[in-house]
């Protein structure tokens, strides 16, 4: 019997057709539009991510996300560095900073500045040079992304193809000479700026002279202890604030959900993808089991049970849903792979998958209630009327 109900349903290719596609639209608009608003709430702990080796950092108290840059006394690292669970603690600068171009023109750029003795914060891979480049005089590190596009100089004439920055190029920072040791690779921003990594030192003395420089201090916990727990203590012991890099992330993220648009926007074009496959995917099966009525109640009237019928509908649900699913995830899959090396942010975890899976379910769910209500009260004597 169940064989049967997919039978009837492929037989019917028109409807069939048209709940494939229904369903593969609102798939591939519901995790397409997930994907790429995963992809901003990363871009916005970019840095963060990218910055692997601590276990917790330290802050102004008033810091809301991680681009909210706020200072600290030089003495806030040594007091953080009496603490006992402490494994090790470094300074780290982060700060915005005008460069100029080879061409006169300026561009503002992330500036970071690592420990000097350590080289601890540095960018997570090297495209050109050697993270120990930076040792050298002047010398600075700029993204993949700074270096072929943001920070690249014009030619002679307007048609003329950008000239990218190579290891061994010099530029001005603040008015100040700077010596391109090594090309980096960094994940997207949130603005999409160039990232400049030099040690903390140098930073220092570039930045625009401010009281306070020291922006974040790294933290790796000891051997055997909890970061929670020694960030928790860094607070009561500091007055500092202190997260351990996953709460950091989460802080970042939820300003971004909380102060703009972000979520309100991808929102509403998902709960459109999701209503519009309700509908479309809705009616079609309704008709579909409408126009089938007479095979139900020949079922009916030969003893099946509403029980077995209202199984023949739900895998007949249940089976194009699969089908659109699987369409509307690949299609979302070609797209992120056409998306990769361009400005548009996507990420799509397999968490998503499921999350988009469950919601195709679920509009199969509803295009099958009012269906299986109908079967369920057919007349078995329709076969009989002319």
């Amino acid at each position: 019997m169940l064989a049967y109900a997919l039978k009837i349903l492929v037989e019917d290719k028109l409807k069939y057709i048209g709940l494939v596609l229904a369903l593969s639209f609102a798939s591939f608009i519901i995790s397409q539009q997930g994907s790429i608003f995963v992809g901003i709430m990363k871009r916005t702990c970019s840095f963060i991510i990218d910055t692997a080796q601590p276990d917790i950092w330290v802050m102004n108290p008033t810091v809301q996300y991680v681009d909210d840059l706020k200072g600290m006394k030089q003495t806030a690292l040594y007091r953080v560095r009496s603490i006992d669970g402490i494994g090790w603690a470094v300074p780290m600068y982060k700060g915005t900073i005008q460069a100029r171009l080879r061409n006169g023109k300026f561009q503002t750029c992330i500036m970071i500045g690592i420990d000097d003795a350590t080289l601890i914060g540095g960018p997570p891979r090297m495209k050109e040079g050697s993270l120990e480049n930076l040792r050298f005089p002047d010398a600075i590190l700029v993204n993949e992304l700074g270096a072929m596009k943001k920070m690249a100089s014009s030619g002679l004439t307007p048609d003329a193809p950008l000239i990218p920055l190579h290891v061994g190029d010099t530029c001005e920072l603040n008015d100040r000479r700077a010596y391109v040791a090594g090309i980096c690779e960094t994940a997207r921003t949130f603005q999409s700026q160039p990232v400049i990594y030099t040690t903390y030192s140098n930073a220092t003395t570039i930045s625009p002279q401010v009281r306070d420089v020291l922006t974040f201090i790294l933290v790796k916990a000891a051997p055997g202890v909890d970061p929670g727990v020694l960030a928790k203590e860094i607070r009561a012991k500091t007055g500092y604030a202190a997260y351990t890099s996953w709460d950091f992330q989460k802080l970042t993220m939820m300003y971004y959900v909380y102060n703009t648009g972000i979520v309100v926007n991808f929102g509403v074009a998902i709960l459109l993808g999701f209503i519009i496959g309700v509908a479309i995917a809705g009616q079609t099966f309704f008709n579909f089991i409408t126009d089938n009525l007479p095979y139900f109640g020949t079922l009916k009237a030969m003893g099946a049970t509403n029980f077995l019928l209202v199984k023949m509908v739900v895998l007949q649900a249940f089976f194009v849903g699969c089908i659109g699913f699987g369409v509307g995830i690949g299609c979302t899959a070609l797209f992120g792979y056409g998306a990769q090396r361009t400005e548009l942010s996507f990420s799509l975890p397999f968490w998503l998958y499921g999350l988009s899976g469950c919601s195709i379910l679920l509009i199969c769910f509803i295009s099958a209630l009012f269906s299986v209500i109908k079967v369920m009260r057919v007349d078995p004597a329709i076969v009989f009327k002319g």
